[in-house]
């Protein structure tokens, strides 16, 4: 190795060391199919918010172990490092720069060979292809008809399925329609936050999200301690219900009574006594109402008497 090399080397290290402690949030990136031009313009849009580095997998993994023996949270980074990958150093939120990451996105031509990374549908309509290209087309299977001169697909084409590798045919038939059906850029594989690894899906939930999760939780715990009779704070209050519900249905069919259970008691002893009871409620609260509608009535004849001044000009 020469002295040059070397030097750029011991750089490089120290970048990264400096990076690393530094920063204790970072997406671990896919960088397939991104050209140096595309990832200068991702440079750009992360500028002050975030720090892309690339590097060997085996210069990363040795700086990695080494810097894991004074933070061990490091040691998570270590297996996540293979492939054709790189780092975003994340100094702003992560939300924010993942948003810039999935914007930052170039079309490209369907190239043979490749795995399609979506779905890719032809659609109907006229092609602007001469006559002569009919074969071409049927050698794919695609339904055509001569429209002005020119084809024209009948039906929507389902040409690729994600995850399938692109034939000759397909990326010949996409290049002569002009179509570029696959967007590339920085992909994130992983998020790594504070020793924690998680996808980046995990980004997108809000905070009700997380409220509807706690509750679930809270309810299965509560389930969980009421079946197997252990008590939990989630599940104590349901047994004192429960309870509650147990001591009215004995005094409820005994002599035996206690103050929660009274009232109950009096009402299956004597409903009419309540019907009563309720009825001067149900009076008083429609004679309040009588006033009211009575006002609601006598506002149709002020808007009348407005309109006697108008019978002047008739």
């Amino acid at each position: 190795m020469s002295g040059a090399e070397n030097t750029k080397k011991q750089e490089y290290f120290k970048r990264l060391i400096n990076l690393l402690e530094t920063h204790n949030k970072v997406f671990v990136v896919g960088v397939d199919n991104v050209g140096s031009l595309q990832l200068q313009k991702v440079r750009a849009a992360l500028r002050g918010k975030a720090t892309i580095l690339m590097g060997k997998n085996t210069m990363v993994r040795k700086v990695l172990r080494a810097q894991a023996n004074t933070n061990t949270d490091l040691e998570a980074l270590i297996p996540l490092v293979r492939g054709n990958v790189g780092f975003v150093f994340v100094q702003d939120d992560l939300s924010a720069v993942r948003g810039i990451l999935l914007r930052e996105k170039i079309g490209a031509a369907a190239k043979a060979g490749t795995v399609a990374p979506c779905d890719v549908t032809i659609p109907a309509g006229n092609t602007g292809m001469e006559p002569t290209m009919t074969s071409f087309f049927q050698a794919l299977n695609i339904q055509t008809k001569i429209n002005k001169g020119q084809i024209e697909i009948v039906n929507n084409v389902s040409l690729l399925k994600e995850g399938s590798k692109v034939g000759a045919s397909e990326a010949n038939l996409l290049q002569k329609l002009g179509i570029r059906p696959f967007q590339y850029g920085l992909v994130i594989k992983h998020v790594y936050d504070q020793g924690s690894i998680y996808e980046d899906k995990v980004l997108d939930l809000t905070d009700d999200d997380i409220i509807s999760q706690f509750r679930l939780g809270v309810k299965n715990v509560a389930s969980i301690g009421l079946q197997i009779g252990y008590p939990t704070l989630a599940s104590v209050p349901h047994s004192f219900l429960n309870g509650y519900k147990n001591l009215l249905a004995v005094a409820v069919s005994t002599e035996y009574s206690f103050k929660q259970a009274d009232k109950v008691k009096a009402y299956l002893a004597d409903p009419s006594a309540f019907a009563v009871a309720a009825a001067p409620a149900a009076a008083a609260s429609s004679s309040a109402a009588a006033p009211a509608a009575a006002a609601a009535k006598e506002e149709p004849k002020e808007e009348e008497d407005d309109d006697m001044g108008f019978g002047l000009f008739d």
